[in-house]
This record gives structure tokens, C-alpha cells and sequence, in this order.
């Protein structure tokens, strides 16, 4: 599926930030901060534009949040369907040690975890932290 294709699914408007932006996520494998997305967009977008489009595409379900160590969130395509505010996101993600990046591992599944009466869960995050295969070589 194209980026201008995933605009319209979502019922967005095709702009050149949103269809560069998306481009981007599209052709990267690990996920992105803010700051990775601004160095590789370069200085024609600007940092309040990336923001607000990254809350729009996070609200319509286009990417979702990683959460790595460092604390600061990192963004992913959604590989599956996800809609507004209804994130599908049960899988593991692994940070390198060496390169720093944060991938989706989206075949491994967090398991089921029971909580005590009276916890309600709304979101469940695992962090694997090792060394990735390209480290690896």
C-alpha cells in the first residue's frame, strides 16, 4: 500500500509532509524518534509540523509508540489493523545495545499476564534489550 494510499483509508488529507512522513516509516525497518525523523526529513519540515503529524497519524491508528530505556517515545508503522485510539500492539520490541534501534518484533507475542482484582489493563509493553542480528555479523 502506497503512503497516499494509506491517507485515504484513513480519511486524511494527502499533504507533502504527511505523504514524506509516511514515506519514511514505510521504507524504515526499526522504529523512529522525533529527532531521527527531523535529521532524515531534513529542514523544509518543521518540528511543530512533524509533531502535530505524528499525533494525527498515532490517533488514526497509521503509527504506534515504542517505549525503549532511553524514555523518550519512538514511533512504528502499524502493521496490522489498528483504528482510532484502538492500538493492536501485543508484540515484543527488542533495543541494540550496539546500533541503538528499536525494532518491532511483531511474530513474538507478549504473553497473557493476569493481574490482581481490582487492576485494570489498557496497555502492555515489553522491551528486550540485547543484540540485533546486523550487530551480530
Amino acid at each position: 500500500m502506497t503512503a497516499a494510499q494509506t491517507l485515504k483509508e484513513h480519511d486524511l488529507r494527502h499533504t507533502t509532509n504527511r505523504v514524506e512522513l509516511l514515506d519514511l516509516f514505510m521504507q524504515s525497518d526499526h522504529a523512529l524518534a522525533h529527532g531521527d525523523i527531523e535529521s532524515r526529513l531534513g529542514p523544509d519540515h518543521d518540528r511543530v509540523t512533524i509533531y502535530r503529524t505524528l499525533r494525527t497519524f498515532l490517533d488514526k491508528g497509521i503509527v504506534h509508540r515504542v517505549l525503549d530505556d532511553a524514555g523518550d517515545p519512538k514511533y512504528a508503522l502499524c502493521r496490522h489493523s489498528c483504528g482510532k485510539d484502538d492500538h493492536h500492539h501485543d508484540h515484543v520490541h527488542f533495543k541494540c545495545h550496539q546500533c541503538g534501534q528499536t525494532t518491532c518484533l511483531d511474530e513474538v507475542r507478549i504473553p497473557t499476564i493476569a493481574l490482581p482484582n481490582g487492576y485494570q489493563r489498557q496497555e502492555t509493553n515489553l522491551l528486550i534489550q540485547g543484540v540485533c542480528p546486523d550487530c551480530e555479523k
